[in-house]
């Protein structure tokens, strides 16, 4: 992997793969640059497709006390080393972090976002302080297995297969993820959508949602569609959170392909 340096000195460790328009892959919690590995492949032929760890991920250094402006610096410093303007599609979390980037003035020809987690409404912002409450308290008392076992329960794995990914090769990895699930909580601020910073995203935008989410999720993913100026809503029939990547790549590509999309209004 390349190495490209954030505006506080943090490395980010970044791979380019492929030939065409560049596109920008952010993943979403506990998820590194191998995690989208899968679905830069399927771009690829059409795009130069840059995937990345995140802070505190991977081959990516952590450095200090975090901010989710230095998540925006370290997003901007990989659009950078591309060398020129790029498109950027954000999963779950990683597509807030994305949009409260282009907020924040990256320059973005278009983005598509999966399903970012807000919690809008009473019992969505009770739910979500009561998360963040927990989830600081396991990672202050050093049960990483906690906080990652809470992540999961919260996006809808079950009990029993919680207790068998425990058991399996995988788990160590995801431990050594943990401290980040504080990040994308970050990121999220109380879990209601930010409209007043959405008002800023100048970017073509695309929401996509699962057909077979949860309702809430396909709510919020409307809401958010329509708090942004400019952007489209689309569901992906039969798809769920952990949508499949041969199934989200087509709709990526179309959207990404600047010659049909130019001059549209979103």
């Amino acid at each position: 992997m390349d190495k490209t340096l954030s505006a506080d000195g943090t490395p980010l460790a970044y791979r380019r793969q492929g030939d065409g328009p560049p596109v920008v892959l952010v993943g979403g919690a506990l998820s590194t640059a191998a995690t989208e590995a899968p679905l830069a492949a399927l771009l690829a032929p059409h795009f130069t497709v840059v995937t990345y760890d995140r802070r505190g991920r991977g081959a990516s250094g952590d450095g200090g006390r975090y901010a989710v402006r230095r998540e925006i610096e370290d997003l901007a410093a990989v659009a950078g080393a591309v060398g020129e303007r790029v498109s950027v599609f954000g999963m779950l979390s990683g597509g807030a972090l994305a949009l409260e980037a282009q907020a924040a003035g990256l320059p973005v020809d278009l983005l598509a976002v999966y399903e970012p987690p807000y919690t809008p409404g009473p019992s969505g912002l009770v739910h979500k302080a009561r998360h963040t409450d927990r989830l600081h308290r396991l990672l202050s008392a050093g049960d990483l297995g906690g906080a990652v076992e809470l992540h999961l329960s919260t996006t809808g794995v079950t009990a029993g297969m919680i207790a068998r990914m425990r058991r399996a090769p995988m788990w160590p990895g995801l431990e050594s993820l943990a401290h980040t699930l504080a990040y994308d909580d970050a990121i999220l601020g109380n879990g209601a959508l930010p409209a007043e910073r959405l008002a800023s995203v100048t970017a073509r935008t695309m929401v996509v949602v699962g057909g077979f989410s949860p309702l809430q999720a396909r709510d919020t993913a409307r809401s958010l569609a329509d708090a942004l100026p400019r952007a489209r809503h689309r569901t992906l029939t039969g798809q769920t959170r952990e949508v499949a990547p041969q199934v989200i790549a087509p709709v990526l590509a179309a959207f990404f392909a600047k010659d049909v999309y130019a001059g549209r209004a979103a």
